[in-house]
């Protein structure tokens, strides 16, 4: 998969998966374990999207790629904690029925997992972006709140992500244990400080033109 192909999927995985199910087969099911199933099934497209970007394994492209994804996915962020608070959403209150609210819970719980998975897969690459905004910083640490009280990640795979993502990112303390765990695969397609080092300065040449 080329670098236009990675990017235009990673974006498109910004936007909310549909929420529309069949409703004799989930009639026992309330709303909110529904879209904890759809919920799942995002994350799974959300970590293949990932692995395509790991595998272009060309340190200029991933940075690219990050730095625009990153914007897209800070503004959508932004604009749903604007909706949910407006409307008054609580995380742990009832599921919402509103389909921009519940468009913008999606977006909330979604974005902010998936954050998540590209800081601990991509940490410097990151680090160099998140680390000079502060408005990335607060709108991440509102994010994070939301996803803690909305309970879609008390269990099944997804229960560490959230500790481990506020470790990395510095928000909260780090634990005498902590360890990225995709920390050596990190390392693999970024072999060295000083390649990494080489892309950042060009592309900051570049936006300097």
């Amino acid at each position: 998969m080329d670098p236009v192909q990675v990017l235009s999927l990673l974006l498109a995985l910004l936007l909310p998966l549909g929420t529309a199910v069949d409703a004799n087969k989930h009639k026992r099911d309330t709303a909110f374990e529904i879209y904890k199933k759809l919920f799942e099934v995002k994350r799974k497209d959300q970590i293949n999207a990932l692995n395509n970007l790991i595998e272009l394994n060309d340190v200029n492209q991933q940075y690219k790629i990050i730095d625009i994804m990153l914007k897209g996915l800070f503004k959508v962020l932004e604009d749903s904690r604007v909706i949910l608070i407006a409307a008054g959403v609580q995380p742990d209150g009832p599921f919402p029925e509103d389909e921009k609210i519940k468009d913008a819970y999606s977006h909330t719980v979604e974005n902010s997992a998936f954050f998540g998975d590209v800081v601990l897969r991509f940490p410097k690459i990151v680090h160099h972006y998140f680390d000079r905004n502060s408005n990335w910083n607060s709108l991440i640490r509102w994010g994070i709140g939301f996803c803690n009280l909305s309970g879609i990640f008390n269990d099944g795979p997804h229960t560490q992500l959230l500790g481990l993502m506020s470790q990395e990112l510095g928000i909260s303390e780090k634990s005498p244990d902590y360890k990225n765990p995709f920390k050596t695969e990190n390392m693999e397609f970024l072999p060295n400080t000083d390649a990494f080092q080489k892309a950042l300065r060009e592309e900051e040449k570049k936006k300097k033109k």
